[in-house]
């Protein structure tokens, strides 16, 4: 699998009667198989708030590469898919239970991170030859 992009941002309210702005959303673009695909993970925006109790990360941005700050937002999306293999062959997941985000923290290598995003911002893309490699 090659990572070429990983990103998250905070969803926006389209209609006053919606709550589109209590979500976050993390996207991963990459190539598997030689097809282009981008995961989509929903997740709860007061996740965020409570980053350190599953991570290293005390605070947002959780490095810098270069120039460009990268948030918690922009590694959920990778740490999920890695974590859980299967959904290379999702386009959306939705989680909302805190208890089933905190799993997919436990036991990631968070060194191997800014690795990947320097890879990403100055290489386009990551190549992963094993999602084991990261738990």
């Amino acid at each position: 699998m090659l990572i070429k992009n990983c990103t998250g941002y905070e969803l926006e309210k389209e209609k006053p009667n919606t709550s589109e702005d209590f979500f976050n959303r993390s996207e991963v673009t990459f190539v598997e198989d030689g097809e282009e695909r981008t995961f989509h993970l929903l997740y709860i925006r007061y996740f965020d708030e409570r980053l350190s109790e599953f991570t290293p990360y005390n605070s947002d941005p959780v490095f810098t590469i270069g120039e460009k700050d990268i948030h918690f937002k922009d590694i959920v999306g990778l740490i999920c898919l890695l974590k859980k293999p299967q959904y290379l062959s999702r386009k959306r997941v939705y989680i909302n239970n805190i208890n089933e985000f905190v799993e997919y923290f436990k036991d990631v290598q968070f060194e191997k991170l800014p690795e990947i995003f320097q890879s990403i911002e100055y290489n386009e893309g990551y190549k992963v030859d094993s999602t084991l490699l990261f738990s």
